[in-house]
């Protein structure tokens, strides 16, 4: 079940939202998300339910087995099998395939199903026993307390990655008033917008372009289907993340922002900041700084930012391309730190090249294969053909509908916040100032339903509706 169904909007959120509501009793509450959870879950894949019970309750015994005794082989022995766990699901296929080719060998390949959201809650998970060891938070006594932390059906299948000591205490003491509830609806709108109006409006030109023979794309046509990705990756991430914070909201919990403008980004570093934030601080706290971070000389930085960025890619998928997506941005991230004077360049510089890096780093992303992704991004620098063959392969996918929604794509990158009131001056405000204040809301609320009824429009005419991180 995804958010951006009819099946999840007009049945399954209301009814869990209003129960919700009326039960008054908090460990009501939370057993009833907890079903609600489960159930979820339950839907897209039934045969998997018990791994991720099973997952929770493993993390569960090595949390209360590390509280007690502060043994260091119980955190390794929680890592070997969470770790094992993802590795067997989602990269045996990977490493059989890869050490044939490799050895020239026929070692049998089994099919295993991913189990959808393996990676976030097993990171959840991992998160959740190292913070224990290191003392940042007690363990969960209560079993069913710590499956809802893991299992909650907002952040369950596509993050964010939600630390425990973030929403410990919400799971026994929270509330969530008129404002938050509200809050909480608006902000998921705008993430189903994001969803359903911008990213699948770019995923029916990226896939059409992508799914071209290199030879026959120019540079025009190669360009236009690296950009739609470039929107649809982040619109689809970035609304489900804001879908997620608005549901979190309404059931009265906090979760961090995933985030914050990554295409206003004046590096790679800055873009690394802004970019999935949850799995970037995830790999800071969990591996580079244990690795010792920067602070055993160069040529150790060198390497820890290496292994960092290279199980970043790895992570994403069981896939070579998803590898080099990560040692690419490792590389210009080196650059960046050792090179200091790229960041001396004026800023138009620096975010043309900023965009550019990234945009290529997504053509590899993309990609099937790294033959395709190299004859994809050659066509970006150096296909120069204009017969007419080609540039109706350019011209085809450029509809008056997607090219408003590109444009509204690339405004709604920006950070449209700036035009609003803030709440500060708001507080302050004169008589005039709350007018404007009165008028902003209207036509936020106004908006806000617009959003809401198109999209259930679209969905209901059965519009292309992908979701790009529910493989990983």
């Amino acid at each position: 079940m995804v958010f951006s169904s009819l099946l999840f909007l007009c049945l399954f959120m209301p009814i869990v939202f209003i129960l919700h509501s009326v039960t008054k009793n908090l460990k009501l509450k939370n057993c009833w998300l907890l079903l609600a959870s489960i159930l979820f879950y339950a839907y897209g894949e039934p045969s998997y339910i018990f791994l991720m019970l099973i997952s929770v309750l493993l993390n569960y015994i090595f949390a209360l087995l590390i509280a007690k005794h502060q043994k260091k082989v119980f955190l390794i022995l929680a890592v070997i099998i969470n770790l094992g766990i993802l590795g067997v699901f989602k990269y045996t296929g990977f490493l059989l395939t890869s050490i044939n080719s490799a050895l020239n060998v026929a070692l049998p390949v089994p099919e295993i199903p991913l189990p959808i959201g393996i990676s976030f809650f097993t990171f959840q998970a991992l998160s959740y026993v190292i913070d224990v060891y290191r003392k940042d938070v007690p363990a969960q006594k209560n079993y069913l307390k710590l499956l809802l932390y893991i299992s909650f059906f907002p952040q369950l299948i596509a993050g964010p990655i939600v630390r425990y000591k973030d929403i410990a205490r919400e799971i026994d003491e929270r509330h969530a008033d008129a404002k938050s509830i509200a809050f909480g609806l608006r902000r998921f709108i705008v993430g189903l917008g994001k969803k359903v109006l911008i990213s699948n409006s770019m995923a029916v030109v990226a896939d059409f372009i992508f799914e071209i023979n290199g030879e026959d794309l120019n540079i025009l046509s190669a360009w236009i289907g690296a950009f739609s990705y470039l929107m649809q990756i982040y619109f689809d991430f970035s609304g489900y993340s804001d879908m997620a914070i608005g549901l979190g909201r309404m059931f009265g919990f906090h979760f961090k922002e995933n985030f914050n403008h990554p295409y206003i980004a004046s590096t790679i570093q800055d873009f690394w900041r802004r970019w999935h934030i949850s799995l970037s601080t995830f790999f800071r706290d969990y591996v580079y700084i244990p690795l010792g971070g920067n602070r055993k000389g160069k040529v150790r930085t060198v390497l820890n930012r290496i292994i960092v960025f290279f199980l970043t890619g790895l992570w994403h998928g069981a896939n070579w391309t998803f590898i080099v997506w990560g040692l690419f941005h490792g590389f210009f991230l080196l650059l960046e730190e050792f090179i200091p004077k790229i960041k001396k360049l004026p800023k138009v510089i620096l975010h043309f090249y900023t965009i550019v890096t990234v945009t290529v780093g997504f053509v590899i992303f993309r990609a099937d294969t790294l033959s395709e992704a190299v004859s994809f991004v050659t066509k970006m620098f150096s296909g120069f053909d204009f017969s007419p063959e080609k540039m109706s392969l350019v011209i085809h996918p450029l509809t008056p509908f997607f090219i408003i929604m590109f444009i509204i794509a690339i405004i709604c990158c920006g950070p449209l916040h700036k035009f609003s009131v803030k709440v500060s001056d708001l507080q302050n405000a004169t008589k005039i100032l709350t007018k404007r204040e009165k008028v902003i809301e209207t036509l936020t609320f106004v908006a806000t339903v617009i959003i809401f009824i198109w999209c259930i429009i679209r969905l209901a005419g059965g519009t292309y509706n992908p979701f790009i991180y529910f493989r990983f």
